[in-house]
């Protein structure tokens, strides 16, 4: 009997063995999909910009524009990457560890920044630090200047305040989800041996967060080198980063051959960086016991305690959340040619009215609509292929580690450059998808799917080998083993993946403008159509559309975060 037991549990840990040959297996469906919609149209547009460059040439490439644009690239991006870090941690740890009133409604809000368009953030600095913002009016009422005193935008602090408003809640939620599932009992028995609580952070707490720490690195840096908008709207034609070069070689100076190089260019800079992060994060991740339920928070009591979350609160509020307010104070105000403010509804009023009777008038609530759906559709299917991929990338070969630098490959891709070849490649046979209302959410999933994969899969390393092997024993197969031990585990990781590619799909603009159908615009492309418009009417009715999309989202996030709690 004891014999047939032990064979049991042999053939038991032998079928979690044989789980190194179903991760080639995962990796079919996120393969075919990279393959079919992301290095396929790459490939057209790189084509056409090479057949371009060997009849035209490249005489006339401006050579001594790159090597500003590439320095600029990256020095903004480190920068900008070291100070979201430094403040996102810090919210990190309050979120994870620390119970407070409106804990949840406040990380909701924080959320908001991430999926704004940067036309619609590049507006609310505008009214916030602009000439004529608030923090410029009130100084100069206070002090009788004739003169604004704060002449922030236009300048690289513009830029770099604008992308740790844009990415610190990337620090906060992958960070974050990794933090809170800690066992509290490592750091008690650091303690209890004699270690201060620096010491325990240092050789305790950080190296277990290590993975998280450098997974959300990369992603803001990703996000900071493709910046376009940012760079575009608030830092003024003197700053030039790859994504913008790229832009104004293609739109404005039609030059595709050289538009082309600058592709290849940022992608193999792509490329380089997440291999640099998989070779710093070469060692296997240290298995953890995590907790199942948000138990173990503290409570804020002590005059520390107090400090440090009244201090992070504070600070967040006015780094991510003074911008969104005078944005949507903006759009219930109307500014007399003689300065004077007065409360107004008129803007909200007139989204619902089509004064010029133009055929082409999309009513925002529809615009409203779209977007959710494809936010929805989204969700879905990066969703889908980031838990296979993520299981995928548990066993550390070869192929894993290069599969894991493929995954990032769209982040370090132009939006023009991507809407471009899917405008190519599908909308002409045999794979003709101008009719289709998946061609945007597929576009928006190849940006979510990186967020998705490096949300869940340090969560999915973590795991301890002895859960999935007790299982096992108990006669689990490879597949229930996932399904029953890995992904609850995961859960709260997958929430926050979810929210990530929700929100990205919802304030994704440059490969939407693009790709959405006249009469089935998104609220990103409708907002940006009044913005281009002159007069104050169409501008206060953008402010309007913009406070609509952040309370949707905001709304929308409260909604998701409800789901872990049921």
């Amino acid at each position: 009997m004891t014999f047939g037991l032990r064979r049991r549990e042999n053939g038991a840990l032998g079928a979690v063995s044989q789980r190194a040959g179903l991760p080639v297996w995962l990796w079919a469906a996120p393969l075919l999909f990279l393959g079919l919609f992301f290095f396929y149209p790459l490939s057209a547009v790189l084509r056409l910009a090479g057949e371009a460059a060997l009849a035209e040439g490249l005489k006339g490439a401006p050579w001594s524009r790159l090597g500003g644009a590439l320095w600029f690239t990256f020095w903004q991006a480190c920068v900008s990457t070291l100070l979201t870090l430094l403040a996102g941690l810090p919210a990190a740890f309050v979120f994870a560890r620390y119970r407070f009133r409106g804990k949840r409604l406040l990380s909701a809000l924080l959320t908001i920044p991430f999926i704004l368009p940067t036309v619609v953030a590049a507006a609310g600095f505008n009214a916030l630090l602009g000439p004529r913002g608030w923090l410029n009016g009130l100084l100069m009422s206070a002090f009788g200047l004739n003169y604004p005193p704060v002449r922030i935008i236009n300048t690289v602090s513009a830029i770099l305040l604008a992308h740790i408003f844009y990415n610190t809640s990337v620090v906060i939620r992958v960070v974050g989800s990794v933090w809170a599932q800690l066992d509290n009992r490592l750091e008690q028995a650091a303690r209890s041996l004699g270690a201060s609580s620096w010491r325990t952070f240092l050789e305790v707490t950080l190296p277990l967060l290590r993975p998280s720490v450098l997974a959300a690195s990369l992603l803001v840096f990703l996000f900071d080198f493709t910046s376009f908008g940012v760079v575009l709207l608030l830092g003024g034609p003197r700053f030039t980063t790859l994504e913008v070069e790229i832009y104004l070689q293609t739109m404005q100076f039609l030059n595709l051959p050289f538009s082309g190089l600058l592709s290849v260019l940022q992608l193999a800079c792509t490329l380089s960086i997440t291999t640099l992060y998989l070779w710093l994060n070469r060692r296997q991740p240290v298995p953890l016991s995590p907790r199942l339920s948000p138990d173990g928070l503290w409570s804020v009591r002590r005059w520390r305690q107090r400090l440090l979350v009244g201090g992070v609160i504070v600070g967040i509020t006015f780094l991510l959340l003074l911008p969104l307010v005078a944005l949507a104070l903006r759009s219930f105000l109307v500014i007399s040619p003689e300065g004077d403010l007065s409360l107004t509804l008129a803007y909200y009023r007139e989204l619902f009215i089509n004064r010029r009777q133009t055929f082409f008038y999309v009513p925002p609530m529809v615009a409203l609509r779209n977007s959710l759906a494809y936010g929805a559709a989204t969700v879905t299917i990066s969703l889908a292929l980031g838990l296979l991929a993520a299981s995928a990338l548990n066993r550390r070969g070869r192929f894993e580690r290069w599969m894991d630098a493929i995954l990032m490959l769209p982040l370090g891709t132009s939006a023009v450059t991507l809407g471009l070849g899917f405008l190519v490649v599908f909308t002409r046979p045999p794979v003709d998808l101008r009719s289709s209302p998946w061609l945007v959410p597929i576009a928006h999933s190849l940006v979510a799917l990186p967020f998705v994969v490096r949300t869940i899969q340090p969560v999915l390393a973590s795991i301890p080998s002895a859960l999935r092997q007790a299982a096992a024993v108990l006669g689990a197969s490879p597949w229930r083993v996932r399904r029953e031990i890995d992904w609850p585990i995961a859960t709260r990781a997958a929430l926050a993946g979810a929210i990530f590619s929700f929100t990205i799909s919802l304030g994704e603009f440059g490969a939407t403008s693009f790709l959405a159908r006249p009469e089935y615009p998104t609220l990103p492309v409708a907002i940006f159509r009044f913005l281009a418009q002159p007069g104050d009417l169409n501008y206060g009715q953008a402010m309007a559309m913009a406070s609509l999309l952040m309370f949707i989202c905001g709304l929308s996030v409260l909604v998701i975060e409800n789901i872990e709690r049921k």
